[in-house]
């Protein structure tokens, strides 16, 4: 997948299937479009191409009120994976200004998308809306299709358990902990990434190793505080355990990773790790501790029973 940063490096394509949109989370609907353009791609003998944005436009157009709290769900760096593992040709990440936002949707299309990806098929996805004052949506596309000779095609609105998929579904579910709900939402598994460091493991004879894991980017969305099983890919193994969220860790960034590893020198300590996030298994307790940290005996053993 080639990433470009604004439109000015692109060289011309020809035929390409273009779709816009902030694409965070890249979720179950969010790939509905990108398996379409993918597909109108190969009909057209042409490149798939995704025009999105950074930061999140409502953090731009809206900063004291619907962006003024919005973290997301996915990081730039996570975005960019899970759109290449989709099959993805071209992501051109356009970055959002107050500037930027007043571009009229014709010379969105006259002034960028025209001349540089010479789209043969622009998709919208169901209630997308572009341009300022969000004038632009598929019946708009429809209307100048002619005058630029392309397609334009939507795609519906797609349900998971008759609700609605959106970014903003998945970020209430993550509010409330419902993980499960939101893999079943991002039709992968939410993770987290970050900078591992091992700490002191005092007391507890059944976990290996204990990290902290130091979130980077200070837009990630955490998920609601509590005690969660996990899974961790590190080499060619995936290693289990469980994260403790709390106030004192997740105010400083941080989520606590104890793993169950017979070798633990297969936890890579000060390197990036992923975790990814099974189920919550309840709220952060008192109890018996695993060394200094909130971490009861039998929490262990529940999330052993869990993922193992």
């Amino acid at each position: 997948m080639k990433v470009f940063y604004g439109f000015d490096n692109i060289d011309a394509l020809k035929n390409s299937v273009v779709t816009t949109g902030t694409f965070d989370g890249v979720h179950y609907g969010h790939k509905t479009i990108l398996k379409r353009i993918r597909n109108l791609a190969s009909e057209h003998n042409g490149e798939s191409v995704l025009i999105s944005f950074h930061p999140h436009p409502r953090k731009v157009l809206y900063p004291d009120s619907a962006g003024k709290d919005l973290k997301m769900i996915t990081t730039i760096e996570e975005k960019i994976e899970l759109l290449e593992r989709e099959g993805l040709d071209n992501l051109i990440l356009v970055r959002f200004t107050t500037e930027f936002s007043r571009i009229s949707s014709y010379d969105f299309i006259n002034n960028f998308v025209f001349p540089k990806l010479k789209p043969s098929v622009i998709v919208a996805g169901f209630n997308h809306h572009f341009g300022h004052n969000k004038e632009g949506d598929f019946n708009y596309l429809k209307q100048v299709s002619s005058k630029f000779g392309f397609i334009a095609e939507e795609i519906p609105e797609q349900e998971i358990q008759n609700e609605t998929v959106s970014s903003t579904e998945i970020r209430k579910a993550l509010a409330e902990g419902y993980i499960q709900r939101v893999n079943a939402y991002l039709d992968h598994y939410y993770h987290i990434t970050g900078m591992a460091e091992a700490v002191d493991n005092e007391s507890c004879d059944t976990v290996d190793s204990i990290f902290k894991l130091r979130i980077e980017d200070n837009e990630k969305l955490l998920p609601l505080e509590g005690i969660y099983a996990v899974s961790l890919p590190a080499d060619d193994s995936i290693i289990r355990g469980l994260a403790v969220i709390s106030p004192q860790i997740s105010a400083d960034r941080e989520v606590l990773l104890v793993a169950f590893e017979n070798d633990p020198s297969k936890i890579p300590g000060g390197d990036r790790l992923r975790l990814n996030f099974h189920k919550r298994i309840r709220n952060v307790i008192s109890g018996k501790k695993s060394g200094r940290y909130p971490v009861p005996e039998s929490v262990i053993d529940e999330a052993k029973e869990l993922i193992f």
